[in-house]
């Protein structure tokens, strides 16, 4: 295996060997090589280390918990697990495009150290529609974005994103108590200490609404969003009183929706 490669890809996945190979292919064709790939199989119980080892690969290494710990434990294991400069993450249902490495560490090679994060524009697919994010009504996709994560909601998703490994050093790892827009929480975290570059072109391809999805479950879409307010609560409230209200409003009308103790839909 590459251990010398310049950046490191993690992939964790969960159950997904319908779908890892065409995530893993995808890194695979990237126009840039010098990387190697981190697949976290999360406690699978199908042939997901069957796919991994069909690659033959020396750039892949596979790890494999003993049982489910979540998504943030996996790509936490993963970054743990590497020493490159650089780290990407790639969704186990998703597919780059050849060059999305190669366009993101262009801008790295020029880049001052105060930019942390290069992330693309992706196009998100689910029940039959195509949308591309960041939208055009976003202006403030460069620089400091912190105030614009939490005006605006979360349009960075990980596998968009390469960051700089001294990210993780000074802003922490994935907040492995949150299920639920665990990215987002990181992105902020980051935003306070790094700048972000923009490749504003569709370079992954994301496909949403999936059954297992966290993004399709109530319970851990209010419970994220209830934690990552009291993680960030101050500077909500001090951005705008009337948003620190609508975060509430967004928890208690998420967890009205679903009833965490049997995980179905309320008609209240």
């Amino acid at each position: 295996m590459a251990v010398d490669a310049s950046l490191s890809v993690v992939i964790a996945t969960y159950n997904r060997a319908h779908t890892l190979s065409r995530a893993v292919r995808s890194v695979l064709d990237q126009t840039y090589k010098d990387f190697e790939i981190v697949v976290v199989d999360d406690g699978s119980k199908d042939r997901t280390a069957e796919v991994v080892a069909s690659f033959n690969d020396t750039r892949i290494k596979y790890i494999k918990h003993d049982r489910n710990r979540g998504v943030s434990a996996a790509r936490n294991t993963g970054i743990n697990a590497t020493t490159s400069k650089y780290v990407a993450f790639q969704d186990s249902d998703d597919v780059w495009l050849p060059e999305k490495l190669d366009k993101q560490m262009a801008i790295f090679k020029e880049a001052p150290p105060s930019v942390g994060v290069v992330y693309t524009g992706f196009l998100k697919i689910a029940g039959g529609s195509v949308a591309y994010v960041p939208g055009p009504s976003l202006t403030k996709k460069d620089g400091r974005i912190y105030d614009s994560l939490i005006c605006r909601g979360n349009y960075v998703t990980p596998q968009a994103a390469v960051v700089r490994r001294e990210c993780f050093e000074k802003a922490g790892l994935f907040d492995e108590n949150i299920r639920c827009f665990e990215d987002w929480e990181l992105w902020l975290r980051i935003s306070e200490c790094y700048e972000f570059k923009c490749v504003d072109q569709p370079l992954v391809i994301v496909y949403g609404g999936t059954e297992d999805s966290l993004l399709g479950n109530l319970d851990a879409a209010a419970e994220g969003l209830e934690l990552i307010t009291k993680k960030h609560w101050r500077n909500i409230r001090d951005k705008d009183r009337r948003l620190l209200a609508s975060y509430y409003i967004s928890v208690a009308n998420n967890s009205v929706q679903w009833d965490s103790s049997d995980g179905q839909e309320t008609t209240t």
